[in-house]
C-alpha cells in the first residue's frame, strides 16, 4: 500500500466510524432515558461487563462514570463466574456490552445477575439477541458496517458503544447537576486537576515584582518599566496607591504599528483606564 492509498483508507475509516456515531442519534429513545433514571436512582453501583474489545470499552465507560459522580466498576465475565460475582448485589445495576448479544462468556453472568435480582441494561447491536431478551433495558448500538474491510475486527461497533457510554455519562452529569468543583473531588491530579484547583493567587504577580508607575509618568518611562520588569504590563496608580489604569506590552506594540509617537505623552493618555479586576481567591 502506497502513501496515498493509506491516507485514503484512513479517511474512509473515519467517515464510516463518524457515520456510525451519527446513526445513534435516532436510536436515543425512552429506553435511554429509562436507563439514565435507573442509574440515577441506583443505591448501589453500576457494574459493567464485556469481553474483548467490548470489555475495553466497558473499562473506559467505568472510568468516565466514576470521574463524573456515578459509582461504577468493571467485572470481567470469566473472573465473574469464578467468584467475582460476589461483588454484585441486588442494589447494583449490570451494564452488559456485546455487539452480537450472543457472547458465550457473557451468558453465565447474565443468568447469575438475574438470580441475584439486579437489573440489567445492555448495549447491543442485535435487539433480538439472547442478551437483549434477558435485559430490563436495551440500548441499541447497532451499526451498518464495521470499518474493518473484512467486517471482522470491532471498529465501528466498539466506537458506537463508547460514544453511547459517553452520552449516558453526560446525561447523568446533567441529572446530578454535577459541576466543576465536584469533578475536582475525583480528579485532583494531572493538568485537569491543576486547572480546577488553581486560584488567581497561584498565577498572579505579587510584591516587588509588580511594575507600578504614578499617574502623569512620561509614557516612554512607563514603557521602559515594562521592558525592565519583564512581566508584560505596568499598573498606573495615584498617590494613595489606588489603581487607575494598566498598560501592556501588547498595547504598546499595537500603537507602534499604527505609528503612534510616545514622545511628550503621559501614561494617562495611553493607558487602559479602570481595568477589570478579580479577587485573588477566584479560580
Amino acid at each position: 500500500m502506497n502513501n496515498r492509498a493509506a491516507i485514503e483508507r484512513a479517511r474512509e475509516v473515519l467517515k464510516i466510524e463518524a457515520q456510525s456515531i451519527l446513526s445513534l442519534v435516532n436510536k436515543i429513545d425512552r429506553n435511554f432515558s429509562h436507563a439514565v433514571n435507573l442509574i440515577y436512582q441506583c443505591k448501589g453501583r453500576v457494574i459493567i461487563t464485556g469481553i474483548g474489545k467490548s470489555g475495553l470499552i466497558g473499562r473506559k465507560i467505568v472510568a468516565t462514570l466514576t470521574s463524573t459522580g456515578t459509582q461504577a466498576l468493571f467485572l470481567h465475565p470469566v473472573e465473574g463466574i469464578h467468584g467475582d460475582l460476589g461483588i454484585v448485589t441486588r442494589e447494583d445495576i449490570l451494564l452488559a456490552i456485546s455487539n452480537s448479544g450472543e457472547t458465550r462468556e457473557l451468558m453465565p453472568i447474565i443468568g447469575s445477575v438475574k438470580h441475584i435480582g439486579a437489573p440489567i441494561i445492555s448495549f447491543t447491536g442485535v435487539l433480538t439477541s439472547t442478551l437483549a431478551k434477558n435485559s430490563d433495558i436495551v440500548i441499541d448500538v447497532s451499526v451498518e458496517k464495521e470499518a474493518c474491510p473484512f467486517g471482522l475486527a470491532p471498529t465501528s461497533s466498539s466506537t458506537a458503544a463508547l460514544a453511547m457510554g459517553d452520552a449516558l455519562a453526560i446525561a447523568l452529569i446533567d441529572k446530578r447537576k454535577f459541576r466543576e468543583k465536584d469533578f475536582y473531588k475525583f480528579h485532583p491530579g494531572g493538568s485537569l486537576g491543576a486547572r480546577l484547583r488553581a486560584t488567581v493567587r497561584d498565577a498572579m504577580v505579587v510584591g516587588d515584582r509588580i511594575p507600578v508607575v504614578r499617574t502623569s509618568t512620561p509614557a516612554l518611562k512607563a514603557i521602559a518599566v515594562i521592558d525592565r520588569m519583564n512581566v508584560g504590563f505596568v499598573l498606573v496608580t495615584d498617590k494613595k496607591n489606588q489603581l487607575l489604569g494598566i498598560l501592556t506590552d501588547g498595547d504598546v506594540r499595537r500603537m507602534v504599528s499604527k505609528g503612534v509617537s510616545f514622545e511628550g505623552l503621559a501614561i494617562d493618555e495611553i493607558m487602559t483606564a479602570n481595568p477589570k479586576t478579580i479577587d485573588e481567591k477566584a479560580s
